[in-house]
């Protein structure tokens, strides 16, 4: 998992299928990861996905830090989707900062 180029070192990643059961990871210290499905590290099943990625770290109970936009913490605004048809171990996702950079929020 990179964002801008660099790799994502903090979060989760999953994988939602229009039916069926979704996959998910959480990503290592070098932004790898790698799916669970029924059990885990088994992968994923071939399909298409929608994918989200939940790169906030709680700082505290009223803080929150993003390491990656908000946009891609939902699968409905991430933008993002992913083909699988076959076993792979160099799968590579791409986020973007476009511009922003991370930030602390804080909740109510």
């Amino acid at each position: 998992m990179l964002i801008d180029g660099q790799p994502l070192t903090h979060g989760f990643i999953r994988f939602v299928p229009e039916v069926g059961r979704q996959a998910a990871a959480r990503l290592d210290e070098e932004g790898r990861f790698t799916l669970s499905t029924y059990a885990k590290h088994d992968g994923v099943i071939p399909g298409v996905y929608k994918v989200e990625v939940d790169a906030s770290e709680e700082l505290s109970a009223k803080k929150k830090k993003w390491h990656a936009p908000k946009k891609y913490f939902r699968y409905s605004t991430s933008d993002l989707k992913q083909s699988i048809t076959e076993p792979t171990d160099s799968l590579v996702v791409n986020l973007t900062w476009d511009g922003g950079k991370p930030f602390v929020e804080r909740l109510r």
